[in-house]
């Protein structure tokens, strides 16, 4: 079945665009953009409707990211296939080459359009591709097969939002890195904001267009990840030496990227590590990867607070609250 498409043409277009929506959105979504990626009309712009409906939701997606493990993989694939068919018809129709195409998306369309760009095929590899903090779900980039020889001549553009609730920063950091490592020309940026995209980003794609289409492979070194706050991330690799065997007592965060009173929160714990630095130790978990710690000490409900003394959780504060309430339930001596 042919994917609903919007179809974009600029006043002076001579080559294709394909902007891909992210999870729960429309092909109408990313066409805002345009304006400021695209004022000249130098672009046919192809956008797409995900096949997925999501319930509950007005918009799509091009897979369900709550399939089984062993589903997931071959969704993604049909969504990518799709993708590729798609800009094979848009490149026939309009006269264009599809070698000469900047291919990209936001979120899960990103982490699409990044794959169908550097994985091996037949195909022609488009020309660069626009990745707007990117959704994958392989674990490793090796998982979709690259052509890295080719990908060494395909530039990408790689942002994230270092608030960014629902895809943690750290994996496009990661994934910046392995680009990197591969030779691909790759430029990674952050900026502070959440699950979106802000203007700031979009005019630093606008300039990166204008190189790309000038011939130029853009790359710049990744940049240091910023110095860890007052709050460590734990694994369950390194619960029982961070938690367990602490020589201080610690505070434990159990926290979700999709929890909005999480977040409310976070910056209060924040507060309370850097308060408390020496007297005691402050860490967070992600229960969405770390179920089994979750299961172990049966945290149903989030954000719950824990203070754990010598290898045991003795007290909690559940829900989002003052850090003076947090404190007493914690039995924490209040500080002012």
């Amino acid at each position: 079945m042919s994917l609903i498409t919007n179809v974009v043409r600029g006043s002076d277009a001579d080559r294709l665009l394909l902007l891909v929506h992210g999870f729960g959105a429309d092909e109408r979504d990313l066409g805002g953009l345009l304006p400021y990626l695209d004022p000249d009309g130098r672009f046919v712009t192809v956008l797409p409707r995900g096949p997925v409906a999501v319930p509950g939701m007005p918009g799509f997606a091009w897979y369900d990211f709550g399939l089984p493990a062993s589903e997931i993989s071959a969704a993604f694939e049909s969504a990518l296939d799709e993708l590729d068919d798609l800009l094979d018809e848009a490149a026939a129709e309009h006269g264009m080459s599809r070698s000469e195409a900047i291919v990209g998306g936001f979120s899960q369309g990103a982490g699409l359009t990044l794959a169908m760009a550097l994985r091996t095929s037949d195909r022609p590899h488009p020309l660069g591709v626009l990745a707007l903090s990117p959704a994958l779900p392989q674990a490793s980039l090796d998982d979709i097969e690259p052509d890295w020889d080719a990908a060494t001549k395909i530039p990408v553009l790689l942002q994230h939002g270092t608030h960014d609730p629902l895809v943690p920063v750290a994996r496009s950091r990661d994934l910046a890195r392995d680009l990197d490592e591969h030779g691909v020309p790759v430029v990674y940026t952050e900026y502070p904001m959440e699950h979106q995209v802000a203007m700031e980003s979009v005019q630093q794609a606008r300039s990166w267009f204008d190189a790309v289409v000038a011939g130029e492979r853009p790359s710049e070194p990744i940049p240091d990840p910023p110095p860890e706050g007052p709050v460590k991330a734990v694994t369950t690799a390194t619960f029982e030496n961070e938690v367990l065997r602490s020589d201080v007592p610690v505070i434990v965060d159990f926290w979700a990227p999709w929890c909005g009173p999480c977040r409310q929160v976070s910056p209060i714990v924040e507060q309370i590590g850097a308060m408390r630095e020496g007297a005691y130790k402050v860490v967070k978990i992600n229960i969405d990867d770390e179920p089994a710690i979750a299961q172990q000490f049966q945290v149903q409900s989030i954000p719950l607070i824990g203070l754990f003394r010598n290898g045991r959780l003795e007290r909690q504060s559940l829900g989002a609250k003052p850090r003076q309430q947090i404190e007493a339930e914690l039995g924490m001596l209040v500080i002012p």
